[in-house]
């Protein structure tokens, strides 16, 4: 049987029209065009950006590591590339205090084994104290190598929330990319399948059909309650940490004096 959006049999409120297969294929192949220029211009910004002038910095700058105090040269181990992430951090704060968003960022890069096969490392840096950052790093499960970089002047420090790229020429360290906010997308693959639904990322500023599901506020999924009811509410936490062991709600969620 051949269904048409103007089946009323068939057609599915709040829902995409319903089709026989050879219009979705019409359909589908006139939005691939778009997808393959929008590759090919996301192909040639890639080629300006290995064009970018870099900035050269000492590398011997100490951060402080689980075996204490390294030098910043340590974190390509033996690599001549290194990208980073720098993740935000709020003193004293529980550990579903913490940043929800470098959270989402740093869980998406549990494992930089591809990174490391064509010859780049990988490190996260934050501006907490060492002994608050292990037992986070500790409690997340986390498996690639943080250090803090309190007190560190950029680039190694500074402002936090960025993924950022470096290039060693032996004992020389420089500069060569770094990018924030939805730049940081680029991590994270859950968001991009989102993007393959029919209800994308349930977020309020999307360009949806106005019979879709009414989205919220940006980021409304990043925390949720114990239920995984998304919600910057009082018994919310990062996402990732309710599969931590002992994720249980607590009375002292929350970075003092933060409220949303």
């Amino acid at each position: 049987m051949t269904t048409t959006p103007e089946d009323p049999t068939t057609a599915l409120s709040g829902r995409p029209a319903v089709v026989d297969l050879a219009t979705w294929q019409a359909a589908r192949d006139e939005l691939l065009v778009r997808e393959k220029a929008h590759t090919h211009e996301g192909d040639a910004i890639a080629a300006a950006r290995r064009r970018l002038p870099m900035v050269e910095f000492d590398g011997t700058v100490e951060v402080v590591g689980p075996d204490g105090p390294v030098p910043f040269l340590d974190l390509f181990q033996g690599r001549d590339e290194l990208v980073v992430y720098k993740h935000m951090w709020y003193d004293g704060a529980p550990h579903q205090g913490q940043c929800e968003g470098c959270t989402t960022t740093a869980w998406h890069l549990k494992d930089a084994v591809y990174l490391n096969a064509r010859g780049v490392s990988f490190a996260v840096l934050t501006t907490g104290a060492w002994d608050e950052v292990a037992s986070y790093v500790a409690f997340m499960g986390y498996t690639q190598p943080w250090y803090s970089v309190r007190g560190v002047e950029a680039p190694v420090g500074g402002d936090m929330g960025y993924l950022t790229s470096f290039l060693r020429d032996g004992d020389r360290a420089f500069l060569t990319y770094s990018t924030t906010g939805r730049g940081n997308e680029r991590v994270n693959g859950s968001l991009g399948l989102l993007d393959m639904t029919p209800y994308g990322r349930g977020e309020a500023w999307e360009d949806n059909p106005e019979d879709r599901p009414e989205g919220g506020s940006p980021c409304w999924s990043w925390r949720s309650d114990a239920d995984g009811n998304a919600t910057w509410g009082p018994t919310s936490r990062p996402v990732p940490q309710w599969t931590r062991p002992g994720a249980t709600p607590v009375e002292t969620l929350g970075r003092r004096g933060h409220h949303h």
